[in-house]
C-alpha cells in the first residue's frame, strides 16, 4: 500500500518518535514536535505508538492511497476534507481506495498530523523515520510528487479517545546552568515578561522577541551539550527555546530549560503569537537544590 504526494504544502515531513542517543556523534534527536498529537494519532488508527506520521505545517497537504485504509488528522485544527467533503478533526477516518484527503490551513496552530493505519513505512535511519531539518538525516522532505510506502495496519481504529487538556497559559522553566552569565534572576526576569514568536522560528528552535536580558559576564563560553528545550541566550539577549531539530552542542549560554510536558506547546505557536513563562515547581518529594 502506499500514499501518492499530490501537494505537500509549506513543509510537510515524516516523523515518529525521534533518534535520541545519537547525540555524542552529532545526530539531532528530531521527532514530532507535537509529540501527544502525533501519538494520538496513531491511536486512532490503531498504530503503535512508534509508527510515523506526516508532519504538516500550515497546511496544503493532498495525498491519495491506493487502498482502502483508516487516516486520522490531529494537532492544528483546520479543515479536513475527503473527494472535498469535510470529515471530523482528532477522529478515526476511512478512506477509500482513490480518494483525496487534504488537509488544509488551520485556523489556529501550525503543525497537523495525519497518521495512516500501518504507519509510514519509508526506511529507517539510525533507528528511526523523522526527518532532521537540521542536518537532513533522515528521510527527504516529503514533495509533491512523492508515493510513500505504508505498513500493515497492526490493530483496529480506536473510536474514541481521551481528548488532550487544553494549551496552558505559561511554559514552566526549569533553572539553566548558567544564569551566573546575567544580571539578577533571570528566570524571575523572563516570568514577569511577555515574548513574541519571531518569524524565523522552526523545527530547530523557537525565536523570541521581547526584553532582552542582561548578560553581565564577557567572553566566549566554550561549546557545551544542549537538551532538548534549552533556552539560549545570545548576545542579543533574546531567548531561543530549542526544539527537536537543535544543534548538540552550542557555545551561548543557556539560562533555563522548559518543562518537556509543555514542549508541544511550542510546535503549535505561530509568529506573532505571545509566550510566557512561569516557574516550574519541583516534583513532590524532590530534594531541594543547593
Amino acid at each position: 500500500m502506499s500514499l501518492q504526494v499530490l501537494a505537500a504544502g509549506h513543509l510537510t515531513t515524516v516523523q515518529d518518535r525521534g533518534r535520541p542517543g545519537w547525540a555524542s556523534l552529532g545526530v539531532p534527536r528530531a521527532g514530532a514536535l507535537d509529540a501527544p498529537a502525533a501519538d494520538l494519532a496513531n491511536r486512532l488508527v490503531g498504530n503503535p505508538a512508534d509508527a510515523a506520521v506526516l508532519e504538516v505545517s500550515l497546511g496544503g497537504l493532498a495525498v491519495r492511497t491506493d487502498r482502502d485504509c483508516w487516516v486520522a488528522v490531529t494537532g492544528a485544527e483546520g479543515p479536513v476534507t475527503v473527494d472535498d467533503l469535510p470529515r471530523g478533526h482528532a477522529r478515526p477516518e476511512r478512506l477509500r481506495a482513490g480518494a483525496l484527503l487534504e488537509v488544509g490551513t488551520p485556523w489556529r496552530g501550525v503543525r497537523s498530523y495525519v497518521a495512516v493505519a500501518g504507519g509510514i513505512a519509508v526506511e529507517p535511519v539510525l533507528g528511526s523515520r523523522s526527518t532532521d531539518t537540521l542536518a537532513w538525516v533522515g528521510p527527504p522532505r516529503v514533495q509533491a510528487g512523492a508515493v510513500l510506502p505504508v505498513g500493515e495496519p497492526a490493530g483496529p481504529p480506536a473510536p474514541l479517545d481521551t481528548p488532550r487538556p487544553g494549551r496552558p497559559r505559561t511554559l514552566r522553566l526549569h533553572p539553566g546552568p548558567r544564569a551566573d552569565w546575567f544580571a539578577g534572576d533571570p528566570i524571575a526576569a523572563m516570568c514577569h515578561a511577555a515574548y513574541t514568536v519571531e518569524e524565523a522560528s522552526n523545527r530547530v528552535g523557537l525565536r523570541l522577541a521581547g526584553p532582552p536580558l542582561e548578560r553581565v559576564r564577557t567572553g566566549e563560553l566554550a561549546s557545551e551539550g544542549m537538551v532538548l528545550g534549552a533556552v539560549q541566550v545570545p548576545p542579543s539577549g533574546q531567548p531561543v527555546v530549542f526544539l527537536a531539530d537543535h544543534p548538540v552542542t552550542g557555545g551561548y549560554p543557556v539560562v533555563a530549560v522548559v518543562d518537556p510536558a509543555d514542549l508541544w506547546i511550542c510546535a503549535q505557536l505561530r509568529p506573532g503569537d505571545e509566550v510566557r513563562f512561569s516557574p516550574a515547581r519541583p516534583a513532590a518529594g524532590a530534594a531541594p537544590t543547593r
